[in-house]
């Protein structure tokens, strides 16, 4: 029996059946502490009538787990943004398949078990020498926690979803006509002539404080919203069950006392917990700290003024934050940013006088004029000329005539002509390909979209946070 498992570790399926029945070891008392010894209702998500539970979930995490290579696994225990990544990759694949299940049962599909057993036979992984193997197929089900059963089950699924969504995969046709007009947008090049305006070439004065004033009251400075917050940290390793139940009992302890009329820095230091106190931040420009997940900020300017959280269950522990002070969305005050208004004056002033002489260039032209100091080029749509040049050169006729502005200068371009591509049968087939690719991937958008809307996705909040803790 040993020896068929050697000679079978190294094959696909084996890895993922081998890694389930690990996972089953590891994962084995960990729903009961997470669920405080009551399972109840340990769904995640529920798609439509369907629910996607915890253990769908691990055995789904074991199977992706069991692909990667050792620094890959390693990665996604050890790097916070991988690992979410990771598992959420793993519960859109499940939501997925579930919508898939949900709607082959509304169309009444149905996978025979001649289908299923004809499909077991045909994995290659439970034959030898291109014979189907029973003894292979038991022990190898046997020996990775599967059921004949269970593993029916999943082919079955398996199916059901092919049903479904294989159409998705099949090539749609695209019109000789939508190639060659593609193949000519992309290909094909413009000869145009512009003059460059720029701002810089335009020398002003020193504002006076009258210019300063009347250049703010048109163009204030806003200042972002702003809070100042506290928190308590009750630190925990919220992985190790023992950790997590004190460390809970004491958080309990501590909101208690706040809930009282207790500070938070005396609630703190009653019970040993971790008080920091936060100067005043931006929601786009917070404070370096553990504790500030994209999540705990959003829920902080959520809150009102002097509100304290509800307790919160993070990485490091648990949490109670506290909106000290908010400092609403206002304008600066003229003082306090009047150092920085005469450059900008300058720059207005300058803009201002560049598009004069653009509007004057440009009416010559349009009068039958030569366009002074112009540049004659031929450009594709990637190359030739200034990126928003290219941009205007391309989205307009030819013969036309135009102004376009870019960060420091004005642009003055007329479009001369246009040069069609070159006929390259193989740059035309590589790009029937890209446009077929691209409508089979609106098609399972489009359908993707029915299936969402058919069967709406609920997540069951309480669990969830519990498994994907920030």
């Amino acid at each position: 029996m040993l020896e068929y498992l050697r000679n079978a570790a190294e094959k696909p399926v084996a890895k993922i059946l081998i890694g389930i029945l690990a996972f089953s070891f590891v994962g084995w008392g960990v729903a009961e502490w997470v669920f405080g010894g009551s399972m109840g209702d340990n769904s995640l998500v529920k798609v439509g009538s369907e629910k996607i539970t915890l253990n769908q979930y691990n055995q789904a995490r074991a199977q992706e787990m069991a692909k990667l290579t050792r620094e890959q696994q390693r990665a996604v225990y050890t790097d916070a943004a991988k690992g979410a990544e990771f598992s959420n990759q793993i519960m859109a694949r499940l939501t997925t398949e579930t919508m898939a299940e949900n709607r082959a049962d509304d169309l009444g599909f149905v996978v025979t078990n001649a289908r299923v057993a004809r499909e077991i036979r045909e994995f290659p992984e439970f034959q030898i020498n291109g014979q189907f193997s029973s003894y292979l197929f038991d022990n190898i089900l046997a020996n990775s926690g599967y059921s004949e059963a269970d593993f029916a089950h999943f082919l079955r699924a398996q199916v059901l979803r092919s049903m479904v969504l294989g159409g998705l995969n099949v090539p749609v046709p695209v019109s000789d006509f939508a190639v060659t007009a593609a193949y000519n947008a992309r290909y094909g090049q413009r000869e145009i002539e512009f003059a460059t305006v720029k701002y810089s070439d335009f020398t002003v004065g020193t504002p006076t404080e009258e210019n300063l004033r009347e250049f703010y009251a048109a163009n204030p400075h806003v200042v972002e919203e702003t809070r100042q917050v506290s928190y308590v940290l009750i630190p925990a390793e919220m992985d190790k069950p023992d950790s997590y139940d004190a460390a809970l009992e004491r958080a309990q302890r501590v909101e208690d006392e706040i809930i009282g009329g207790e500070t938070l820095a005396a609630a703190a230091a009653h019970h040993g917990a971790k008080y920091v106190s936060l100067g005043e931040f931006a929601r786009d420009s917070r404070p370096v700290d553990t504790v500030l997940t994209d999540s705990m900020v959003a829920k902080i300017f959520d809150m009102d003024e002097g509100v304290e959280s509800e307790l919160t269950e993070t990485k490091k522990g648990f949490v109670i934050a506290r909106v000290d002070k908010v400092t609403p969305r206002h304008n600066a005050e003229f003082d306090k940013v009047r150092g920085r208004l005469g450059a900008d004056w300058k720059k207005a002033e300058q803009r201002k006088q560049a598009y004069l002489k653009a509007n004057e260039m440009l009416t010559s032209v349009k009068a039958g004029d030569a366009l002074a100091g112009a540049k004659n080029v031929t450009v594709s749509r990637t190359a030739g000329a200034p990126l928003k040049v290219l941009v205007a050169a391309f989205g307009t006729n030819v013969g036309d005539n135009g102004i376009i502005e870019d960060d420091d200068a004005f642009y003055v371009m007329r479009v001369r002509n246009e040069i069609a591509p070159k006929a390259d049968a193989a740059k035309k087939a590589a790009l029937r390909k890209e446009l077929e690719t691209m409508s089979m991937r609106t098609v399972a958008d489009d359908y993707n979209s029915f299936l969402i809307r058919e069967y709406p996705v609920k997540v069951n909040k309480k669990v969830y946070d519990k498994v994907f803790a920030q």
